[in-house]
């Protein structure tokens, strides 16, 4: 399968190293192929055409090549070919000149095949010939008289395995100096990079080469056997990498994941730092794109989003990456820049490639991005805050319009002490540094808890516990929401379960906040943990925040559904903080109405202002079939006040404080006398 983003079939420009290279190594590698043809007699090499032989081991070198071990981190199409037990056992059983030939037919056929370009097939051809040219030598050196043995001695093997460990040598440094030189990276770079596992496949297959030799020799039907256990080689190789590509990419677009843009951005991070360069990221976010979404739908935003994609890759340089980080935003990393000048020379080019009309379905569209850059250790030295403040950027350009936008710490609105924080968070996350606290719901008519809320605390290594309000804007903020999710559903769900053994079949409720909600990975994550702890989905409740709904209702809307069909319960939160219509609101498949705690605290003030409201959002509530509970119940007349207007239930230290875990049975024991917990309305 080929890479639809790979720049290496793009020829490289007159004069430029990269084509002083190709070109050199084509030139010698033909020289190498002519002289060694000639030494051994065009008459022989001709007579060589009518064997059977020679017509079968092209045929598997062909299949070798069409079929690699393929290698995690790269492309499927790429990785160890399986010709090279035959061709290295055609050096010893014919020599360099039928070698080299077979080999060359066989790259420019499998190249042409795979769609390649002329200049890249002439290089994989001549570099091929160098490299078996060495081994040649290697032999020749070792063991002159090296042919046609049935039955391979102790230091026949020693020397095969030393001219295959020539060729892989060789071959190596001639692809890895091109691929250095195209990417633009120093070569040690490239050079190292997954060498254990190509090691560990080109020995056996460097191992097949004698006993490809002891075939040929026996008889020409016995080569073909090893195309069996090479398919079977290929075949579980490409499957393992094909797991890792879809776990690293982007399944509309085929750019790199947010994970893979981390481990990369850390990587060329920490290259830079040996080596005192630069890193620039580039955030982009799509405008206007909800407006194709809703106009034209969803299948053409998707074919917008491929096509952004394909221009962007094709407007950086290679080794430049490109990743989908979601929806409409997009992120460049360039791991190495000279200047903020010159990430925004890029970001100013990338723009450029986006504005290019586009026509879906009859209709010019025109593509903008607004285009955030910072650059390591510039901005940042470490991968989180250099995205964090890519993202400020980004949002500067947006808000001024200005398209792009360099990193400006008098234009963040975060401290020295939030990043600081936010750093410290991201290693929390890391190191298991949540906990779960769970205060209560109850239920007004009798007094019974029905219910808890799941509360997050942060056990910092110098403040002590930290309440959400201390770190949840930066959770929200971040590209830490994920991550935080997760652990809270993990934790949320293994207490649950725990409880549910002990006889408590209280619903939980775990809070979600805009990136969460608006995250396509969520449902999949709630099913997965749900599954993981056994908790059936009824037992989870997801509170939303009014306004999660009110940035993007379309979006969120749809997130909802989405939801709901995973069968958890629904929870609308902070109700009457927004500008949530009643419209809104009857579209949405919710169990519960959480009322606001500033609402809750005028309804024995005597005023009237919170007892009117909450009475309507109640009439509102019921008259679509949901529940309404009232946060911040501080005292007992609160209580009884939101019982007189009609509540459900309510929450507030007035009933209990969010409580540590090992604290909740005794509770719940206390309160309802071990009974499982009844959660009917």
């Amino acid at each position: 399968m080929k890479d639809p983003h790979s720049t290496r079939d793009i020829g490289p420009r007159v004069g430029t190293p990269l084509w002083l290279y190709m070109v050199s190594a084509v030139v010698a590698g033909t020289g190498v192929l002519v002289v060694s043809g000639l030494g051994l007699g065009l008459d022989h090499l001709s007579g060589l055409v009518g064997e059977p032989l020679v017509w079968v081991l092209l045929c598997m070198i062909i299949l070798g090549e069409l079929r690699p071990v393929a290698v995690r981190g790269q492309a499927m199409d790429g990785g160890s070919p399986t010709s090279l037990p035959f061709t290295l056992a055609i050096v010893i059983y014919y020599g360099l000149p039928v070698a080299a030939i077979l080999q060359a037919v066989a790259a420019v056929v499998a190249g042409f095949a795979r769609g390649h370009a002329a200049h890249r097939n002439a290089f994989n051809a001549a570099q091929y010939t160098l490299s078996l040219g060495v081994a040649d030598a290697v032999l020749r050196l070792l063991q002159p008289a090296l042919a046609r043995f049935d039955l391979p001695t102790g230091g026949e093997l020693v020397v095969v395995a030393l001219a295959g460990v020539a060729y892989l040598v060789v071959n190596r440094i001639l692809v890895m100096c091109a691929v250095a030189m195209h990417e633009r990276v120093p070569l040690q770079q490239v050079l190292f990079k997954d060498l254990r596992q190509q090691l560990h496949i080109n020995a056996v297959l460097v191992s097949l080469a004698p006993l490809v030799v002891v075939a040929m020799t026996y008889s020409v039907l016995y080569v073909p056997l090893f195309a069996f256990p090479l398919s079977a080689l290929h075949a579980s190789a490409l499957m393992l990498v094909r797991r890792d590509h879809q776990a690293n990419h982007d399944e509309l677009t085929g750019l790199a994941n947010r994970t893979l843009m981390t481990k990369r951005a850390q990587e060329e991070i920490s290259h830079a730092r040996q080596r005192g360069g630069r890193v620039g990221l580039l955030l982009l976010d799509l405008d206007r794109f909800k407006e194709v979404n809703d106009t034209l739908g969803h299948a053409t935003g998707d074919r917008l989003l491929e096509t952004a994609a394909g221009r962007l890759v094709h407007s950086v340089r290679p080794g430049d990456l490109v990743a989908r980080l979601g929806g409409d935003e997009f992120a460049v990393l360039l791991p190495q820049v000279r200047d903020t000048d010159a990430a925004a020379e890029v970001a100013v080019r990338l723009r450029g490639a986006l504005g290019e009309p586009v026509r879906l379905n009859g209709v010019d569209l025109d593509l903008e991005a607004s285009i955030g850059i910072a650059l390591y250790p510039d901005d940042a030295t470490e991968f989180e805050p250099l995205m964090q403040r890519a993202d400020v950027a980004m949002y500067v350009a947006k808000a001024g319009r200005t398209g792009v936008e360099s990193y400006d710490p008098g234009k963040d609105r975060n401290s020295t002490a939030r990043l600081s924080l936010f750093s410290e968070l991201r290693r929390g996350l890391a190191e298991g540094a949540l906990e779960m606290h769970y205060q209560p719901k109850i239920r007004l008519s009798d007094d019974r808890p029905i219910g808890l809320e799941a509360l997050a605390r942060w056990r910092h290594p110098t403040r002590g516990l930290l309440a959400p309000g201390d770190f949840m804007p930066i959770v929200e903020e971040s590209h830490l929401s994920r991550a935080f999710t997760s652990q809270v559903l993990d934790a949320t769900l293994a207490r649950t379960a725990q409880w549910r053994a002990d006889g408590f079949r209280l619903p939980v409720s775990v809070n979600l906040g805009v990136r969460e909600l608006l995250d396509p990975a969520l449902p999949a994550t709630v099913a997965a943990a749900l599954r993981e702890h056994g908790v059936p989905p009824g037992q989870l409740v997801l509170e939303i925040g009014e306004h999660a709904l009110i940035v993007d209702t379309e979006a969120a809307t749809a997130a909802v559904h989405r939801l709901r069909d995973l069968g958890v319960g629904l929870a609308l939160d902070d109700f009457g903080t927004g500008h949530f219509t009643l419209a809104q609101l009857a579209g949405l498949p919710l169990d519960e109405v959480k009322i606001h705690e500033s609402f809750t605290a005028h309804l024995d003030d005597g005023s009237g202002r919170g007892d009117t409201v909450v009475r309507a959002a109640i009439t509102l509530v019921r008259a679509l079939g949901m529940r309404a509970t009232a946060e911040g119940v501080q005292s007992a007349a609160l209580a009884e006040a939101a019982r007189e207007t009609g509540c459900h239930a309510a929450q507030g230290h007035h009933f209990s404080r969010p409580l540590p875990p090992g604290q909740v049975r005794e509770w719940l024991l206390a309160h309802d006398g071990g009974a499982v917990a009844d959660t009917t309305a």
